[in-house]
């Protein structure tokens, strides 16, 4: 697969991309780089679950926080297995025969093209899980309707200054807003099954960021005025310093139990449902290592 002018992401690049080299933002090729593919328990309980939620981590990203917890793999493009359309699907097979609730996929925008082919090949039996930064366009979404189950996005800002100064894109705000009604629109509202297990719907998380419950504040405002009947918010408050988080001494630090009740005293007034995820989560144990687990199976994938 070769893409002559990738237009993906909102950065909108247009650059060309052949199957292992491409000099776009996200400085990925056209073929799926993983650098992961395991059972993964620390999501919201409606998504982990007992067995847990089978996630795929891919390389790269079109965002880029400079706070990202995954940050090994979102800038460091020689980690992780370039794989084929089919093998990407064998990895979702071997992820649910391990018992997996569903198909999760880790920053998957820079790949929705040859994700969406491996998705065609067979109808899976369990959801599909689109885990994003938000950071999309409408119409590589809607490349992916009646393949994704449940859509994961973060909102992680609604102004423009600390989406530019944190995560390089002052129009993240704008992109994100429409990407989530997008989303919201495609699989109506929150489905669960006997078991409390989400298998339709969208579920908006935000991170609240040290010294920016303003922002956090404003973020659940705009759900509130804007999200649809049945769409749950996730707010985590899990924020550790990642990345170049050093490099930005106003976030260098968790977020404190003042921080963390404020926001959720707020949420809870907001009359939002969802979920919270709590401090104490706020632990680099809870990072997964980046070693290729779940890919060994692949002789063949380049590494």
């Amino acid at each position: 697969m070769i893409l002559e002018n990738c237009m993906l992401c909102p950065r909108g690049c247009g650059v060309r991309r052949e199957p292992s080299k491409g000099n776009g933002f996200c400085h990925m090729g056209s073929h799926p780089v993983v650098a992961r593919a395991a059972l993964h328990f620390w999501e919201e309980p409606c998504i982990s679950g007992m067995r847990g939620s089978g996630t795929v981590f891919f390389t790269g990203c079109t965002l880029g926080c400079v706070f990202c917890q995954n940050y090994g793999i979102s800038t460091r493009r020689q980690v992780g297995k370039e794989l084929t359309v089919a093998q990407l699907a064998e990895v979702f097979q071997s992820l649910i025969e391990q018992g997996a609730h569903n198909i999760n996929l880790v920053s998957p925008t820079q790949f929705a093209l040859p994700i969406a082919e491996a998705l065609r090949l067979k109808k899976l039996p369990v959801p599909v899980v689109y885990n994003s930064s938000g950071y999309e366009t409408i119409e590589t979404l809607r490349l992916l309707e009646g393949l994704v189950d449940v859509y994961l996005p973060d909102l992680k800002y609604v102004s423009s200054e600390p989406a530019a100064r944190y995560s390089g894109a002052a129009n993240y705000p704008e992109y994100a807003r429409r990407a989530i009604l997008e989303m919201a629109r495609q699989t109506g509202e929150a489905r669960f099954d006997e078991q409390g297990m989400l298998v339709r719907g969208t579920v908006v998380r935000h991170l609240i960021l040290p010294g920016h419950t303003r922002e956090s504040i404003a973020v659940l405002d705009w759900l509130r005025a804007h999200l649809p009947e049945g769409v749950p918010v996730s707010l985590m408050a899990q924020y550790i310093p990642c990345g170049r988080a050093e490099q930005y001494p106003e976030i260098n630090r968790p977020i404190t139990a003042r921080e963390f009740h404020k926001v959720e005293e707020y949420l809870m007034k907001s009359g939002l449902d969802g979920f919270v995820q709590e401090r104490s989560s706020a632990k680099k144990t809870y990072i997964p290592p980046f070693d290729l687990e779940g890919l060994e199976f692949l002789s063949n994938a380049k590494q």
